[in-house]
């Protein structure tokens, strides 16, 4: 059987500093992802998002494990797309007015038809309704990026070092990009570990 370590492999996009803002080229990634809006820390709809996420991926991986592939990998972190319609509403202190789509990256030799097998299992064993979840490549190019360590309620100051960074170089773009490394059901707030990333151009 063949071992893979994605994190390892990706290991510029996946494990930044934390010292210094870094400049990374993020090529076209396959992602599973769900759209939702609304405060995630008190969302039914955002923990449902995430179990949906998980179990397919889960699904995914282990039906390629058992499979033909005969590949053995760790499935990837879950990641968020973050913005408001207006963008000073995008606020800590206010977030009811968010939208977000969280997503968790497929390795490439995962294929729609995988994908539409594991749904069809997972919606059948976990009795999991999967509206709005969907696989499609993802593009973004040219990003700046750290890892902050920490609590999510102090990122502010971590977001605006990168913010300052991209604003002496060029133009910010598309949506506040962010990379749940930890599991924050078992660590320490003090320890979680996020990427914040932002594209620019």
């Amino acid at each position: 059987m063949e071992k893979r370590d994605l994190k390892k492999e990706l290991k510029h996009l996946y494990k930044p500093s934390a010292r210094e803002v870094s400049v990374v080229e993020v090529p076209p990634m396959n992602f599973l992802m769900i759209d939702g809006a609304g405060d995630p820390n008190n969302s039914e709809t955002f923990s449902e998002a995430v179990t949906m996420l998980f179990s397919v991926s889960y699904a995914v991986k282990f039906m390629i494990k058992k499979g033909s592939l005969a590949i053995d990998y760790g499935v990837m972190p879950l990641e968020g797309l973050w913005w408001a319609d207006d963008m000073s509403a995008f606020t800590v202190e206010d977030k009811s007015a968010w939208y977000w789509t969280l997503m968790i990256m497929q390795p490439e030799f995962v294929t729609s038809e995988l994908i539409d097998e594991a749904m069809a299992e997972v919606e059948k064993k976990k009795k999991l309704v999967l509206d709005g979840l969907r696989f499609e490549t993802f593009t973004q190019g040219q990003c700046a990026q750290i890892l902050h360590i920490g609590p999510f309620s102090e990122e502010g100051p971590t977001i605006d070092k990168v913010h300052r960074f991209i604003d002496a170089r060029g133009v910010r773009r598309g949506k506040h990009h962010e990379i749940y490394l930890s599991d924050i059901r078992k660590a320490a707030p003090a320890n979680w570990k996020t990427v914040i990333r932002q594209p620019f151009k």
